[in-house]
């Protein structure tokens, strides 16, 4: 259950980086698609094989 928290947030995180506007993140924008990908398939993962 933990796992599908982390895996959620992770992709939350990566949707703020994508759609902010503020500055102090502007260097970390490249990295948005990498934590959505990474939490959309460890997320996915964790749904197949949550028993």
């Amino acid at each position: 259950m933990f796992g599908i928290i982390v895996s959620a947030l992770m992709i939350a995180f990566g949707i703020f980086l994508k759609v902010t506007k503020h500055p102090g993140f502007a260097q970390n924008k490249k990295f948005a698609w990498v934590f959505i990908t990474i939490g959309l398939v460890s997320l996915i993962f964790k749904i197949v094989n949550y028993q």
